[in-house]
């Protein structure tokens, strides 16, 4: 979602219920909405609730977004200058929450989120768009590893994926409403009301969930411990890490001889600081935490790259309206909350690996499937299906990927493993989404819908057909969705 070297990937895990206190509200008396844990449970899966809708719905006007500000060669650009500034968060976030906390970053990002929205619904240029997304980018990575610390931190193991799979329920609504709304509200008011409208959602996660947090997971893992002070070299390796995705992003959106110096100094940069903050043998799938942060980046990556291009997919190559195309999504909300539903009942603790092997299966078949569309003939509800079966398996394997990191994480790592778990997340996203982007681009696909538009509908409008460049996307997405299916063969321990 860097680590402070975990160790050896082959050391057994450790039993966080050990160290844990012994009280009533250590072992979560009644259950995640027990009365210990009723308005912390409620507080933090408002807050991804939040950023569920944000998602769900910014998918769905972005299309109209990018085409008004004369930035459909930058498209995929938009999605992953969220995820470059949030990896350098995620880090920050990590060491901030271990050494004082995860209140103050999660008040801080949430913060960040709300103000990056409001900087892309008042955006008069793509680029301002863009950098609007990074702010909300850097938000949400410190709200993320944050949310992670509090689940450490508040609830013992055995109620930690009861709260995973309450966090992939949040998407339900959102994934239904959220494009539904978004949609409406880009057609009749346009698609800066959008962005504009979400910030006031912020006001009831913080009210409900920071006070629970400074009551059961505020301050330091060990009081007693010496305050250990920042890694200064893990805060400039996540340095690197964003800068070098960012210039590796900018060489993949400007096709040009000259971009090959960019890609060569970001690739510079990214290399060394992802071998220095992710666990020893995550790029070799070494058995255990390396396995299980590679998986994470592996689903992650292949999933979003490829989500990010349907709405685009529907609106210009078989001519639907933001509102349908985001609906096309729809069914995947409640498929991915039931896959992280299964994957939380006891009895699947056992046959866990298992269950995320066939989860990848799954996806690589969903994002193979989804660009059929641009044949004619093939009836576009065919993408709401396969996205539907791809959610399922994604959300046995994300809520997976979140308890076994924990499972494998001592209280005093659990801030810099769950940013490990980010990381991986998030670079696979940039890294995915640009080569996406890119492929896209040299293709044509920069050209589509670029005449003037006087209205939201007539932005959707394409000048010229380019299946070629959509499946350029969607096809090395699902080669590497499949790839995933060995690395879950890898997660347990031997």
């Amino acid at each position: 979602m860097t680590t402070l070297e975990p160790g050896d990937a082959d050391v057994a895990p450790v039993d966080r219920d050990a160290v844990l206190p012994t009280s009533d509200e250590a072992h979560g008396k009644g259950g995640v909405l027990g009365p210990v844990h009723r308005a912390l449970s409620i507080g933090i899966v408002s807050v991804v609730l939040l950023i569920a809708f944000e998602a769900t719905a910014v998918g769905t006007a972005m299309p109209v977004a990018a085409r008004e500000l004369h930035g459909i060669p930058l498209y995929a650009f938009a999605f992953s200058s969220y995820f470059t500034t949030s990896l350098f968060a995620m880090v920050l976030s990590g060491q901030w929450a271990d050494r004082s906390g995860p209140l103050a970053p999660l008040a801080a990002g949430i913060s960040a989120f709300g103000a990056g929205l409001l900087l892309c619904g008042t955006a008069g240029t793509m680029w301002l768009f863009i950098i609007g997304r990074a702010v909300q980018g850097f938000g949400g990575g410190l709200v993320i590893v944050a949310l992670y610390v509090v689940v450490s931190r508040a609830y013992p193991e055995r109620l930690r994926p009861a709260i995973m799979a309450a966090f992939a329920a949040s998407w339900v609504i959102p994934s239904v409403v959220g494009p539904l709304a978004a949609g409406t509200v880009t057609e009749q008011l346009g698609w800066r009301w959008v962005f504009i409208g979400i910030p006031a959602l912020i006001v009831f996660p913080l009210a409900l969930a920071l006070p629970a947090i400074r009551r059961m997971a505020s301050g330091p893992a060990d009081p007693s411990a010496p305050v250990v002070a920042m890694d200064r070299r893990r805060i400039l390796l996540a340095l690197g890490i964003s800068l070098g995705a960012g210039l590796l992003q900018y060489a993949g959106q400007d096709l040009r001889v000259l971009s090959l110096l960019p890609a060569a100094a970001g690739a510079a940069l990214l290399v060394p600081a992802v071998l220095g903050l992710l666990p020893g043998g995550t790029w070799r799938a070494a058995r255990g935490l390396p396995s299980v942060v590679l998986l994470r980046g592996l689903s992650a990556g292949s999933f979003i790259a490829a989500e990010s291009f349907v709405p685009l997919m529907l609106v210009t190559e078989r001519g639907l309206s933001p509102t349908l195309a985001g609906l096309s999504l729809a069914a995947g909300g409640a498929t991915w909350a039931f896959g992280s539903y299964v994957q939380s009942r006891p009895r699947m603790e056992p046959h866990r690996e298992r269950l995320m092997a066939v989860g990848m299966a799954l996806t690589a078949a969903a994002i193979a499937t989804a660009p059929s569309v641009l044949i004619e003939s093939v009836p576009v509800w065919i993408v709401g299906v396969a996205w539907g079966v791809g959610c399922l398996g994604m959300g046995a394997v994300i809520s997976s990927t979140s308890v076994l990191l924990l499972k494998l994480s001592a209280p005093e790592e659990a801030g810099a493993n769950s940013a490990s778990l980010q990381i991986s997340d998030g670079l696979s996203n940039v890294l995915l989404l640009t080569a996406g982007g890119a492929a896209f681009a040299a293709l044509g696909g920069g050209t589509l819908g670029t005449a003037p538009a006087h209205s939201a509908l007539e932005a959707t409008a394409t000048t010229a057909s380019h299946p070629t460049a959509f499946a350029a996307v969607f096809l090395p997405m699902a080669a590497v969705a499949l790839l995933g299916v060995w690395v879950a063969t890898r997660i347990r321990t031997r």
